[in-house]
């Protein structure tokens, strides 16, 4: 605002590069935050889910043997969450760092 009371309106340009810096950006750490509490609940509610049909039988599965100490067990169940938030954290964060960085090289220039 001005001192005589009149409102500054911004260049369009300026309004346009604002937009286009933060049009199609990913915020890193929310989406790295996101998967790993997707993917970290997800293993842990899956692997209850099988504790409540076939029981706790303790196998090492496929998961099992990249999550070290993970089994279909409760215990196993809380080794899996966290190793499955460690794993969505840096698999989100890299996914987005990569998306942002792919979509700046390619987003259309302006005239």
């Amino acid at each position: 605002m001005k001192e005589d009371g009149s409102y500054l309106a911004p260049s369009h340009a300026v309004v346009r590069q604002e937009r286009k810096e933060n049009e199609m950006k990913l915020n890193v750490k929310a989406f790295a935050l996101t998967c790993a509490m997707i993917w970290g609940i997800g293993l842990f509610l899956i692997t209850w889910w099988i504790i409540l049909f076939d029981g706790a039988t303790g196998e090492i599965t496929f998961i099992g043997r990249m999550y070290r100490g993970y089994s279909i067990s409760p215990i196993g169940s809380v080794v899996g969450l966290l190793w499955a938030v460690a794993d969505g954290g840096i698999g989100g964060a890299i996914f987005a760092w990569l998306y942002n960085l792919i979509a700046s090289r390619t987003s259309p220039k302006e005239a």
